[in-house]
């Protein structure tokens, strides 16, 4: 009986954490789809989802290419959902892939477009992080890091980076920042060329 209970917890936890990654609001009410309309992405890009969750971009990413598109997560649990919806959606071009950000499990000039959505906060390092995501980009790959822009309220404690220092780490990376978004003003889209 303890078993079941434990698995039911887990269960609502679960349940909860997809729910949760798949609410629009918390990406700022920008529909996967549009956002993708808005990045520089050919129809035969491989493109990496950094911290892909529940599938949320990866599953969309997956309808507009013909290329890989590998859903990087360290949760198993978060990738056989992103499975599980592929199978549904009888997509047949994602990867899901277990690893970090941080060691990035893909070979080096790999992917045209990296995009790490709502995930950057969270890395210890991000000089790190965003090495290795250079590492993976082929020599003209596009990387698009999407954030909740940093506001001053001492009430607000949720990791946030600002558009600013986002941008001097990008560059600091070696890539280049062609292009700084705010399509609300609690979200910034940064998209920059290796």
């Amino acid at each position: 009986m303890e078993k079941r209970e434990c698995n039911s917890k887990e269960m609502d936890r679960l349940a909860k954490k997809i729910e949760f990654l798949d609410n629009p609001e918390r990406r700022g009410d920008i529909p996967p789809e549009q956002l993708l309309n808005m990045l520089p992405i050919h129809k035969t890009a491989n493109i990496l989802d950094l911290g892909a969750g529940t599938g949320y971009i990866t599953i969309p990413a997956a309808k507009i290419v013909e290329g890989q598109v590998y859903a990087l997560d360290i949760d198993p649990k978060m990738l056989e959902v992103v499975d599980s919806k592929a199978k549904k959606e009888n997509i047949s071009n994602i990867k899901t892939l277990k690893g970090s950000i941080d060691d990035i499990p893909l070979p080096d000039h790999s992917v045209d477009l990296a995009l790490a959505s709502l995930v950057l906060h969270e890395v210890k390092n991000l000089a790190h992080s965003l090495e290795q995501i250079k590492q993976v980009l082929k020599s003209d790959g596009y990387f698009v890091c999407i954030e909740l822009e940093k506001k001053d309220n001492p009430t607000d404690h949720h990791p946030r980076i600002s558009s600013v220092t986002m941008e001097q780490e990008i560059t600091n990376a070696g890539l280049r920042v062609i292009q700084t978004l705010n399509p609300t003003d609690v979200i910034y889209i940064i998209i920059a060329k290796k």
